[in-house]
C-alpha cells in the first residue's frame, strides 16, 4: 500500500488507526486506561465499527492481546479500514490494542505482568496448578543473564527428560503461582479483561453471527500465518472454520498446531459475552523466529524487568531481540502479513455472508 501501515510506537500505530477510521466513516469509542504509556501517551482500547452498528453479521479483529505484537495487529487493521469491502449488513469492529500498555513498552505482558491469553480464567474457582513449570522457574529466570552455562545445562537436561512439547507446555500454556514469572496468568481479570468483556457486550450483543480473527506473532516458520482454531466446538464449528478459511486450519486439541493448549485464553469471554451469537474464529499468528529464540527473547525481557539496574547496553539489545521475536523489521515479512491478513478477513466476510 502506499501509505505505510506498520509503525515505529503505539502512539504512531493509535494514530493511523483512528485516521483510518475516521477516513471510512467509521464509528470510533475509546476505552481509557489511566496509566500513560512509554512516552507519556494516553492509552486506551480503541474500537472502530465499521458498517451498521446493529449487524447481525460481525467480523471482529483484535491486536496487542500481546502487547508487542500488536505492532503487526495494528499494521493489519489499519489496512483493513483502508481497503476491505464489506457488503450490505456486515460490519467489522476491530479491537485495537487489547493490552495497550504492553504495546506502548514493547513487552507482551500487561502492566502486572500479566499474560492476558492466559488470564480468562474464572478466578471464583481454585487457581490452575502448573507443576511442571514450578520446577524450572528458577532456570527460567536465573540471577545473572545470559544464564550460566550449568543453568543453561540444567534446563536443556530437563528438556530431554520431557521432550520438546511438554517443555514448551511447561513454559507457555500459563501459570499461577509466580507473578514474576513468564506467561503468568494473574491472580484477578485484570483491566483489559474486563473492558473487553465491555467491548464485546456493547459492540457485539445485537450479532447474531461473529466471526473473529485474533492476531498474534511470534510461533511458527517466518511469514508464515498459521490459523489456529479458536473454539471450543471441534465438530461442526471446526468444520465451518475450514469451509471460511481453508483446510489447512490448525488445531491444538489434536497437537496439529505451533502452539500448545491454554489456560484462559481471550475467546472464553465470547462464549459467556455473546451466548446469542454463533461464533466461528481463528488466531491468525505470523511466524517470526524459531521457538527456542523467541522464548530466549522472552526470558530475558522478564530479566530486564527484574533487574532494572542491568546496564544500558544489555537494556538496549534485550529490546532488540524482543522487537526481532515480534516485530521483524523486515519489509518482505511486513509484505506477507499484510497480505495473508487481508485474505483472512476477506474469506472471513464471505463465511459471513455465504448461505448456510
Amino acid at each position: 500500500m502506499s501509505t505505510p501501515l506498520f509503525s515505529p510506537s503505539y502512539r504512531e500505530a493509535r494514530a493511523r488507526f483512528v485516521q483510518a477510521a475516521d477516513a471510512c466513516g467509521a464509528q470510533l469509542h475509546r476505552y481509557a486506561w489511566p496509566l500513560l504509556g512509554a512516552q507519556g501517551e494516553e492509552l486506551a482500547m480503541d474500537v472502530a465499527v465499521q458498517g451498521p452498528a446493529d449487524a447481525a453479521q460481525v467480523l471482529m479483529t483484535t491486536s496487542a492481546v500481546h502487547g508487542i505484537e500488536g505492532f503487526c495487529g495494528s499494521a493489519i487493521q489499519t489496512g483493513l479500514l483502508r481497503s476491505l469491502s464489506l457488503p450490505p449488513g456486515v460490519a467489522v469492529v476491530h479491537v485495537h490494542a487489547v493490552n495497550p500498555h504492553g504495546f506502548s513498552h514493547a513487552r507482551r505482558v500487561n502492566e502486572d505482568n500479566v499474560d492476558l491469553n492466559r488470564n480468562f480464567i474464572d478466578f471464583a474457582q481454585p487457581l490452575p496448578v502448573n507443576a511442571d513449570y514450578a520446577q524450572i522457574h528458577d532456570l527460567l529466570l536465573p540471577q545473572q543473564w545470559p544464564p550460566s552455562p550449568q543453568a543453561s545445562a540444567a534446563l536443556q537436561a530437563q528438556a530431554e527428560v520431557w521432550g520438546e512439547r511438554r517443555m514448551q507446555r511447561a513454559i507457555t500454556s500459563g501459570q499461577y503461582q509466580f507473578p514474576q514469572g513468564v506467561w503468568f496468568g494473574g491472580l484477578t481479570p485484570t483491566w483489559s479483561h474486563c473492558t473487553f468483556r465491555q467491548v464485546l457486550r456493547t459492540h457485539l450483543g445485537q450479532a447474531r453471527q461473529i466471526a473473529w480473527i485474533d492476531l498474534h506473532t511470534g510461533l511458527g516458520p517466518h511469514g508464515h500465518g498459521e490459523r489456529i482454531f479458536a473454539c471450543t466446538d471441534n465438530g461442526e464449528t471446526l468444520q465451518r472454520a475450514r469451509q471460511w478459511w481453508g483446510p489447512d486450519i490448525t488445531s491444538v486439541d489434536t497437537g496439529t498446531s505451533q502452539s500448545v493448549p491454554l489456560s484462559g485464553p481471550i475467546q472464553m469471554a465470547i462464549y459467556e459475552e455473546c451466548p446469542q451469537a454463533q461464533y466461528t474464529g481463528i488466531c491468525l499468528e505470523f511466524g517470526t523466529l524459531p521457538l527456542a529464540q523467541m522464548i530466549q527473547a522472552m526470558r530475558a525481557d522478564h530479566w530486564l524487568a527484574l533487574h532494572p539496574e542491568a546496564p544500558p547496553e544489555q537494556h538496549r539489545a534485550i529490546r532488540a531481540d524482543m522487537l526481532q521475536a515480534f516485530n521483524p523489521p523486515s519489509a518482505a515479512w511486513q509484505e506477507q502479513v499484510w497480505q495473508q491478513g487481508l485474505q483472512a478477513a476477506r474469506q472471513a466476510v464471505q463465511g459471513l455472508t455465504t448461505p448456510r
